[in-house]
């Protein structure tokens, strides 16, 4: 006990503790579909690959942004892919080993916010569902930084 304790104490844990409103419209998946949720993380990826953390990425982004697309898909109203695939999100604790703090979490948010310019057209995204899934990612980012 006294080990996990101390391994606690390396990381910075946000105040508040995970997210805790509401998540993204589950009305997302009906109007975008898997391939488009699918397209858009792929287009979200090319956009980490010429960012500043994209050391912080596997070397196969197309995996990754599969990965991120199965996660998606269950949350915004789909299949549960990612549990299927992969089991139980756990983000926070699979995040961990990545030094990610305020400067990557808003880098990392940029590229996205990047990729869903003109979402409406490009992959479907319902517009009045729009501020809802950024609100969403602006959380749950928050609580995916680890380091001060």
């Amino acid at each position: 006990m006294k080990e996990s304790r101390e391994h606690e104490k390396e990381f910075y844990v946000p105040t508040g503790g995970p997210p805790q409103g509401p998540g993204p419209s589950r009305e997302i998946y009906a109007v975008m579909g898997e391939r488009n949720i699918f397209r858009m993380c792929e287009d979200f990826y090319a956009e980490l690959e010429k960012s500043s953390i994209r050391y912080m990425f596997s070397d196969d982004m197309q995996a990754a942004s599969k990965r991120i697309a199965a996660f998606l898909v269950g949350l915004l109203g789909g299949p549960p892919l990612y549990h299927r695939q992969y089991g139980n999100p756990m983000m926070r604790q699979r995040h961990i080993a990545f030094p990610i703090d305020e400067e990557a979490r808003q880098e990392w948010l940029r590229c996205f916010k990047s990729v869903l310019d003109n979402a409406e057209y490009k992959y479907n995204f319902p517009a009045d569902h729009l501020p809802g899934f950024i609100r969403f990612l602006d959380e749950f980012s928050a609580w995916m930084v680890n380091r001060k």
